[in-house]
């Protein structure tokens, strides 16, 4: 055994260091990865036990000094699993996700004693304490951002959506996530893997790790009363074909009260034997997920084991929760080790799985795509037959998905229903029956559940991952996919990787869905995005027409780290614009459809296409009484703000692009201005901002059953006379 006799850099600000260990001396006597190797070669040998229970010890003190030094952040949930982490970490895994955004401190903690936060600059205990929750330093949950972290983990029930992307784009990894069993009661994380587990049965390469330790965040967790053998029967009733239950009871030799037991307190005997089981079961759970079972890995034990509480009261630290604090201090001295432990730890951290995270893990370096070419567009004539948008965009993503194959189309609302059926007969629909009616098969690339959070976060996880992929939705339901959308967003905006943007196609609007009443008209959404562009990545696109959409996709297949959102009517509806037309408003951000000059000039500033129809309507009338009338399509409103009123300059491969004063003036300039949008108000916001001459708005207001779009339109005061009237007003 080698005596470490002076403190190594790395442990700088670790408080407390304790006696060695029982059967250190046996069992420490060298690093059981050894050097070259990347993983523990037997689960069984008691040195490779004896060292994963050292690592897990070493996580929770790290975990708790280092939330303790901002007496802030969550250290209980992370450490009532810390034996299945650093087993994971042993047997070689590192492409480690989590649904569990709390368990930041814990991940940080790990990536710090591999090495990968080396790469931000942070190689001792020290600086680890100094920029936990900081401004630039680890953020107060996961994300991309930080060295060897594979995806953002904040609200719940999300993280099964990017192990799964990442196993479907790298079939010969392990994905292992962890799953809170508060996390557990979201309605996603389970259906969403039986979706892709029917669509994609082949691909079980991803391994949920359940931490079943009796507890939320405030209170018992709603399953804590279920027995082992019911929390089994569940995840097979679920489709799960292998479930491997390790429960800290079974080991307990001191008696402690209750289900979930804390094996901290046990005996270093029992501590050998549960965490030998707990290791032997990974080994098992790992081989059979990569073998081709959708298997489970449960750990049973109490929230908060071994650190400064137990049960929810471990959940996060209050500002009375310091260093400094006696309960604190306590907790960290229980789990304090030798500097030759320390020196142990790091060793075999670094060199499992080949290297730092920061190193090896698949989102540390660009995924490969094929090269789509040129796209075959098709320009329509101005003022030729009416087209339907959302087929001509359709053609295109065919043409996407027979270049690409990793190329994925999800749709909860069915791309029949939207005007995109050429997208099925072209990719299919992936089911394992298959039936040529349907445009069915299993080798499709169309993924068709019906769950809104299902195909958006297969399709926001694998553009994350590196892969492209179109989420189309009815505009009305996307809503139920937005959360893990805008996780990824954000979380593009910080990456240190270029990933294809996140596109999406929503179409069905409220206008289009007169007879469906009130329940299909939700284009309150567009707020949410309209809200969204000031973040700097986001871009909500409205083409007016099918020449335009052709090139607003085009666009976003270009582009990297972005969020972009295409918006269109599935009727057919007039060409209003050239090709040429729709890449001057994609990059000014509005384009002029209609000017006419009179005595005075009324500017239209329309979002929307079929919002068009009562504009230009009204600008005949206008145009009789010598009023001239510019009709200003607005397709790309991020375009339209001032630079300064977004985010864009700290956002990854930023996007400064920004109409000018000089051109917003030739768009809007006019005697008044009138924007208008059958969506929410909020998208007209820039034009509204800039815009110093008399203006108003006219946007959706509130659901209705109507025969027509024109009659909803008239119900939301969107009409022709309306809109000629105020104009009037305003001029006079």
């Amino acid at each position: 055994m080698t005596v470490v006799t002076q403190k190594p850099a790395f442990c700088e600000g670790i408080q407390y260091f304790g006696e060695a260990l029982p059967g250190f001396e046996t069992y420490g006597k060298s690093s059981v990865i050894e050097d070259g190797k990347t993983a523990i070669a037997d689960p069984s040998d008691p040195a490779a036990v004896f060292q994963t229970l050292l690592a897990a010890d070493a996580l929770r003190y790290l975990t708790l000094q280092v939330t303790g030094s901002k007496a802030s952040g969550h250290p209980g949930g992370f450490a009532s699993q810390a034996e299945a982490y650093a087993s994971l970490v042993m047997l070689g895994y590192k492409n480690i996700l989590t649904e569990v955004g709390h368990h930041a401190p814990g991940f940080y903690s790990a990536m710090f004693l591999d090495r990968s936060l080396e790469d931000m600059g942070i190689n001792t205990v020290q600086q680890l304490r100094d920029r936990f929750r900081e401004k630039h330093g680890l953020l107060g949950h996961l994300s991309g951002y930080i060295p060897g972290i594979l995806a953002p983990a904040g609200p719940l029930g999300q993280g099964q959506h990017f192990a799964m992307a990442a196993a479907l784009l790298h079939r010969d990894k392990l994905f292992p996530f962890t799953l809170g069993d508060g996390g557990m009661g979201e309605p996603y994380p389970m259906s969403s893997m039986a979706h892709f587990h029917t669509a994609y049965p082949s691909v079980t390469n991803f391994l949920p790790i359940l931490v079943w330790n009796g507890y939320s965040q405030e209170h018992h967790s709603m399953v804590s009363t279920k027995t082992n053998q019911e929390m089994i029967s569940y995840w097979r009733g679920n489709g799960f074909e292998e479930v491997i239950l390790v429960d800290a009871k079974e080991f307990d030799d001191k008696n402690q009260p209750g289900d979930y037991v804390d094996s901290t307190a046990f005996s270093m005997e029992k501590r050998m034997e549960f965490t030998k089981a707990i290791l032997v079961a990974v080994d098992k759970a790992a081989k059979s997920a990569l073998g081709g079972k959708l298997t489970v890995f449960i750990i049973k034990q109490l929230k908060g084991a071994g650190v400064h509480a137990r049960g929810a009261k471990s959940h996060n630290l209050y500002p009375k929760d310091t260093l400094d604090s006696q309960h604190i201090i306590d907790a960290l001295k229980a789990r304090a080790l030798s500097l030759e432990a320390w020196q142990l730890v790091r060793a075999n951290c670094e060199r499992a799985g080949g290297g730092p995270a920061a190193k090896t893990v698949v989102t540390e370096f660009e995924l490969p795509l094929p090269d789509l070419g040129k796209l075959p567009l098709e320009e329509f004539s101005v003022g030729g037959e009416a087209k339907v948008s959302t087929t001509a965009m359709g053609r295109l993503v065919g043409k996407v998905g027979e270049s690409d194959r990793a190329f994925i189309v999800t749709n909860a609302d069915g791309n029949e229903a939207s005007g995109i059926a050429n997208i099925n007969q072209a990719l299919k629909i992936i089911h394992p029956t298959t039936d040529d009616l349907y445009n069915q098969a299993p080798n499709g690339q169309v993924y068709e559940p019906l769950s809104e959070d299902a195909c958006a976060g297969l399709a926001v996880g694998l553009s994350l991952m590196g892969a492209r992929t179109l989420w189309c939705s009815y505009e009305s339901f996307a809503i139920n996919g937005l959360p893990i959308w805008q996780t990824v967003t954000q979380a593009m905006a910080e990456l240190r990787r270029p990933t294809p943007s996140t596109v999406t196609l929503f179409t069905a609007g409220a206008l289009e869905q007169g007879r469906n009443g009130w329940t299909h008209q939700r284009p309150e959404i567009e707020a949410y995005f309209a809200a969204m562009m000031r973040n700097g990545n986001v871009f909500p696109l409205f083409p007016p027409d099918a020449n335009s959409i052709q090139v607003c996709y085009d666009w976003a297949l270009t582009t990297k780290n972005k969020g972009i959102v295409i918006t269109s009517s599935k009727s057919p509806l007039p060409i209003r614009t050239t090709f040429e037309q729709s890449r001057q408003g994609l990059e000014d951000g509005a384009v002029v459809l209609h000017e006419i000059p009179g005595d005075k000039m009324v500017v239209f500033a329309v979002i929307g296409d079929m919002t068009l129809l009562p504009v230009f309507e009204a600008a005949t009338y206008l145009e009789t009484e010598q009023i001239g009338v510019r009709i200003v399509s607005v397709v790309n409103p991020r375009r339209l703000y001032r630079a300064n009123d977004v985010a864009w300059d700290t956002c990854s491969y930023s996007d400064g692009g920004f109409l000018d004063d000089a051109k917003f003036a030739e768009l809007f300039g006019g005697d008044a201005l009138i924007g208008v949008t059958g969506g929410a108000s909020g998208m007209l916001e820039p034009i509204m901002l800039r815009s110093n001459v008399k203006r108003d708005t006219f946007a959706w207001k509130r659901g209705e059953t109507t025969a027509s779009a024109g009659e909803l339109m008239a119900f939301n005061g969107l009409t022709a006379e309306a809109l000629t009237k105020r104009a009037q007003d305003l001029l006079h």
